[in-house]
């Protein structure tokens, strides 16, 4: 099966684009792995969990184009991993799409005070990161 082939199980097909986006990010300095998760606002573990074929955690569509520019992917990985990713997911050519449209990204880090709850820390960073991710979506739409 090739990376782009959209045969075999979904899992499969997961492991598929995983495997290329791991070989990418082996290829990329110390401390990548770091920098994708403080851009994305996730645990280092979450990074480990998209990037490992053995995991079925798929990369979330969202993440994509921020992991691109952190990494500095060249036109041909791009290419590389969009083809194996829409093989797995067919269903956010779309949204991949617009992204693409919005052009480079630019990450914005907003200062959170840390609450002595975990469950109140988790869900004010998560409202802050829905909130954008709604608000960007309707300016590209314009």
């Amino acid at each position: 099966m090739t990376a782009a082939s959209s045969s075999g199980s979904r899992e499969e097909r997961i492991a598929a684009y995983k495997t290329i986006l791991r070989g990418y990010i082996d290829r990329r300095p110390s401390g990548t792995r770091l920098k994708i998760a403080e851009a994305l606002g996730k645990h280092k573990s979450f990074v480990s969990q998209i990037t490992n074929p053995s995991y079925s955690v798929p990369l979330p569509v969202k993440h994509v184009n921020a992991i691109f520019q952190i990494c500095h992917f060249s036109a041909e990985e791009r290419q590389s991993f969009l083809a194996a990713y829409t093989a797995a997911h067919p269903e956010q050519h779309g949204d991949l799409a617009l992204q693409s449209k919005s052009g480079s990204s630019h990450v914005l880090h907003i200062p959170v005070p840390a609450f002595e709850d975990a469950e109140t820390q988790k869900e004010v960073e998560e409202t802050i990161r829905q909130f954008a991710a709604r608000l960007i979506g309707i300016a590209l739409k314009r």
